[in-house]
């Protein structure tokens, strides 16, 4: 490549989890051949509610940004994720558990859930929960990390799992990596953006020191304000919010309770959500709303009064709309983590979908000539992740029992996207479900929650059929009895925590 074509400028308007995860991997990967610039305030608040993540980030701490494991653990207080635990969505009383990883094993050109179908639409196999490692290991409190001696094919070769950690902890950590790696940290507050003639492209921004900082790309990880993307190029957002219901937060992290669960908790509530999210240091918790059917007030006494331990702090208030930008990227501005649109944290997909965005930037990274069809493949394969991510999530809402709160009958009776209610339909006939391209969640997330939404399909594959009774009752149950087995011999979380990654009281 022409080196003289070659970006070598690079500016990003904000801190945080997002901005410092750009600034690690941009650093990472175009070494010193590009400048890179951190604008921040200490002035300026940061969300940092957003404490449990998704398996990707063990991709993207370890393999993409050469993070050791335990250093991590240790320096964001983390813990273990292996999924999250449903209470009282679909009717009150109702608890399921959403884990990682795969769900039996499949045979053939069948998934293993469709076997199972069979035995349990007769009576005869237990809830789908107990065959996967995850689902078994949670409720019990352990974990391994996966037997590299099992043999292939076998679900507890690799244990999917994610962490619950400190948001603010991690950015720290990862201001470190950045800063060692050669990226530059300027403090200021900007006062002014300043656009190029002709074709709007951002040039320069302005603090209020007078200092003016320039670039050839700009990326804005400034948050719901969106300073470079909406404020100064009226890029547009879409609301979901007739969907996604829920418009306000108050967050407020309570003192640790023991033993540490190696799972999120999601509890219903009556006009949303609560959160559970137990870090080494305390907890974190959140109650998601929708400020139409319950105010302010009554929803931090509603969290205050539902914690497991004593609060650490008063609620703290946050606004939002369901939805995403227009365009991610826009002229030469990309728009990351809160600046790039919001989708609840019900499943844990902010963290996830800001380093998406870097990885796609860094495929699709552009030269001075700006080539257009870059930026149109960034902002069209977005589009498509934030709209499937955004199906899986109001299928939690839509697919409810329950009409005994205004909000839930409101959930229960709302017209959905046409992209989801054809799945619903398939697997309410027969347990089919068909990954859409690049769908982040796969059929097993997918399955999980339908069924434990009470979906349950009226059928199974015709090809089940095909499978000798004894021969089917073997294989089903023949995987429940192994995972049963190897979970118990397996230390709890807190023993693995203890053993390996406990972190220093903070």
């Amino acid at each position: 490549m022409n080196t003289h074509n070659r970006i070598s400028n690079i500016t990003i308007v904000g801190g945080g989890s997002a901005g410092w995860m750009a600034a690690a991997a941009l650093a990472t990967y175009l070494g010193k051949g590009a400048a890179i610039r951190l604008i921040e305030s200490e002035e300026i608040g940061i969300v940092g509610v957003g404490e449990a993540s998704v398996p990707h980030i063990r991709l993207f701490n370890g393999q993409w940004l050469g993070i050791d494991e335990a250093e991590f653990v240790k320096r964001t207080q983390a813990t273990v994720k292996l999924g999250i635990e449903f209470k009282d969505w679909s009717r009150i009383g109702d608890s399921y558990i959403h884990g990682f990883g795969a769900i039996g094993r499949s045979l053939g050109p069948l998934p293993f859930h469709q076997f199972w179908l069979k035995l349990h639409l007769s009576g005869r196999a237990d809830p789908i929960g107990g065959y996967s490692p995850q689902t078994v290991m949670a409720p019990q409190g352990k974990f391994a990390p996966g037997d590299r001696n099992a043999p292939a094919g076998s679900p507890l070769a690799d244990i999917a799992y994610a962490y619950h950690f400190d948001a603010t902890l991690y950015a720290r950590y990862l201001r470190e990596l950045a800063e060692q790696r050669g990226v530059q940290r300027i403090e200021g507050k900007i006062v002014g953006v300043n656009q190029r003639a002709g074709d709007g492209f951002v040039e320069s921004l302005t603090l209020e020191n007078g200092q003016v900082v320039g670039g050839e790309l700009f990326i804005d990880c400034s948050g719901f304000r969106g300073l470079l993307i909406e404020q100064t190029l009226k890029t547009g957002y879409v609301d979901w919010s007739h969907w996604l219901p829920c418009d306000r937060a108050m967050a407020v992290p309570s003192e640790r309770v023991d033993p540490i669960t190696p799972y999120t908790r999601a509890s219903a509530r009556a006009a949303g959500w609560q959160w559970r999210i137990p870090l080494q240091h305390r907890t974190g918790n959140g109650y998601v709303y929708s400020s139409r059917h319950i105010s302010d007030d009554e929803a931090a006494a509603t969290l205050l009064a539902n914690l497991d331990g004593k609060a650490l702090a008063d609620p703290r208030p946050l606004r939002f709309t369901a939805g995403m930008r227009k365009k991610f990227w826009n002229k030469n501005v990309v728009a990351l983590g809160l600046a790039s649109g919001f989708l609840e944290p019900l499943e844990s997909t902010s963290i996830y979908l800001a380093q998406s965005g870097i990885t796609r930037l860094l495929s699709l990274f552009p030269t001075r000539d700006a080539n257009p069809l870059l930026a149109e493949r960034y902002n069209r394969e977005s589009v498509f992740e934030y709209e499937r991510i955004r199906d899986f999530l109001i299928l939690h809402y839509c697919a409810t029992e329950r009409g005994d709160t205004p909000f839930w009958n409101y959930c229960r009776t709302m017209d959905i996207p046409d992209s989801l209610r054809e799945p619903i339909e398939l697997f309410r006939r027969d347990g089919r479900y068909f990954r859409n391209g690049e769908d982040f969640f796969a059929l097993p997330s997918w399955v999980q929650v339908m069924l434990g939404q009470r979906i349950v399909p009226q059928g199974y594959h015709p090809i089940v059929d095909e499978m000798p009774a004894e021969r089917l009752v073997e294989y089903v149950e023949g995987m429940r009895t192994t995972l049963a087995q190897a979970v118990a011999m397996m230390p709890t979380h807190q023993e693995w925590i203890d053993r390996y990654w406990k972190a220093s009281p903070p």
